[in-house]
């Protein structure tokens, strides 16, 4: 089944492209940026994103397989529409790790989310740094970490221990990010070629 397109979409997607040239990009590159400055009106991520086509390719080809896709919040999760997602942010297994373990709920519900994922999973932070710190702790065998958290206190520094991981992942540089932006660069690789 195709996703149709409504004419709004269409055509903010024709004033970006007046507004950008994404031409040179590689085609999931091309897709996840375009999709996420569509989603933020924020040209400043055509610079700032750190996409790689390897890692973004083998994220599309682990959601064709019907990878699980685990979100740090319901925000996240809200915006991935045409899959199942896996969010523990409010399970009361992480209330009891957060306040156990002195860390925050977030970060609390990527280690419950872990265990209940396992391996393979596609794994998309958008709102908590300490959520993206929690899940490079871990051993979760991630096929792609889409990590965009937002905030000025630890953000930018989990992206870079993300870039330096050696996992693959999608990413920016800066203390922007957020739930509509992570959800719209998963939103890429489900829309791209059916990925669905």
């Amino acid at each position: 089944m195709s996703r149709v397109i409504h004419p709004i979409e269409e055509e903010s997607y024709a004033i970006l492209r007046t507004r950008a040239d994404t031409a040179a990009l590689a085609p999931l590159s091309r897709a996840v940026t375009e999709r996420v400055v569509h989603a933020s009106a924020d040209l400043d991520y055509l610079t700032d994103l750190v996409c790689v086509e390897k890692a973004l390719a083998a994220g599309a080809a682990a959601l064709r397989r019907g990878a699980t896709v685990v979100a740090d919040s319901a925000m996240v999760a809200a915006g991935i529409t045409s899959r199942e997602v896996i969010c523990r942010v409010r399970d009361p297994r992480a209330r009891s790790v957060a306040a156990r373990a002195g860390i925050t709920r977030s970060a609390a519900g990527v280690r419950v989310a872990a265990g209940d994922a396992g391996p393979g999973a596609v794994w998309v932070i958008g709102t908590a740094p300490t959520a993206l710190s929690e899940l490079l702790d871990l051993d979760a065998a991630p096929a792609l970490v889409i990590g965009l958290p937002v905030g000025f206190v630890g953000a930018a520094e989990a992206k870079a221990a993300l870039r330096a991981s050696g996992l693959p992942a999608l990413t920016n540089r800066g203390e922007k990010g957020g739930a509509a932006v992570a959800a719209a660069a998963l939103n890429a690789l489900l829309y791209h070629e059916g990925a669905r």
